[in-house]
């Protein structure tokens, strides 16, 4: 037994991140990114070390992804925790708004949403519906929508803020931090806006998206979603694809193999069908399930014969 498994060198500490909520993961991890990108991109250190290299131009979510969706299917997930920063391909006014209203929103809102499913279903809902609003963002571009490349958590937020409004529909809220509203109306003012911005087209706000991760926020509290099944589907899908190779019987239909608690009549019509192959085609020519009735037969034959 090596030294870490006794009992009286066992650390109490928990593991990292054990204690951290769901929210408080993602937001950790949109504020590393932003700061990551902010440093790769910064003046200064280009200045040290000459790397062309910005984390927005290498995961943000390109409108033709289509196009290389094998190689490049991450952005669906990666886009949504990247936010407005520095970046080398597309140069322009550098602010951290986009980062601070979108994280400001998903602290006051997540962490009830949070309360209602536990940590480890808020972040596949989380992941799932940054996924979904991607797609509903890419579908969109491919029949004339709004095109380029997409940054930024909205969609995932949407989705919370739905969840939110859907379990507390009647809790006040402040518009502009000094009107309030029920949350219900901040849900149809959102809804509105952005339905708005989509047939407009206008602006660089992806209004698409945000109405695909709001209505999946929507769908996922009103039929009660429960997402724990999706790691399992790699899994599934797997069992489903995998190939056997049958050897069809000649004489007979493909048919499921016999259970014990099967009639005499039906077992004895089995074996018939079976001696007469032996008969005709010799013994190699049966099939492991052929082979299993016979001993089945064999077995009912000397369990009645005691």
């Amino acid at each position: 037994m090596a030294y870490l498994d006794r009992g009286y060198y066992r650390s109490d500490r928990p593991a990292p991140l054990a204690e951290w909520t769901g929210v408080g993961i993602v937001i950790a991890i949109n504020i590393a990114a932003w700061l990551l990108n902010f440093i790769l991109c910064g003046n200064l250190v280009r200045e040290v070390v000459p790397l062309e290299f910005s984390l927005n131009d290498a995961l943000c979510l390109d409108s033709d992804l289509p196009r290389h969706l094998a190689t490049h299917f991450w952005q669906l997930l990666t886009y949504g925790f990247l936010h407005d920063g520095p970046s080398l391909q597309f140069p322009g006014p550098f602010s951290p708004l986009h980062l601070l209203f979108n994280m400001l929103t998903l602290w006051f809102f997540g962490r009830e949403v949070e309360g209602i499913t536990g940590r480890a279903e808020f972040l596949r809902f989380y992941c799932t519906a940054i996924i979904v609003a991607g797609i509903a963002w890419v579908v969109a571009a491919q029949f004339g929508g709004q095109g380029g490349r997409l940054v930024g958590a909205s969609g995932g937020v949407m989705a919370v803020l739905a969840v939110f409004i859907w379990y507390f529909p009647r809790q006040t809220l402040l518009l502009w931090g000094v009107l309030p509203v029920p949350a219900w109306a901040l849900g149809v003012l959102y809804f509105l806006s952005d339905l708005q911005g989509a047939t407009t087209g206008g602006g660089n706000v992806a209004h698409v998206a945000h109405l695909a991760g709001a209505t999946f926020g929507a769908l996922y509290a009103w039929r009660g979603w429960d997402l724990t099944g999706l790691l399992e589907i790699p899994s599934r899908l797997w069992r489903r694809t995998r190939m056997r190779v049958v050897r069809p019987d000649d004489d007979s239909p493909r048919r499921r193999p016999q259970t014990d608690d099967e009639d005499d009549e039906t077992l004895q019509q089995s074996v018939d069908r079976i001696l007469a192959k032996i008969s005709r085609s010799g013994a190699s020519s049966l099939t492991p399930d052929e082979r299993d009735t016979l001993t089945r037969a064999s077995r009912r034959l000397k369990e009645r014969s005691r």
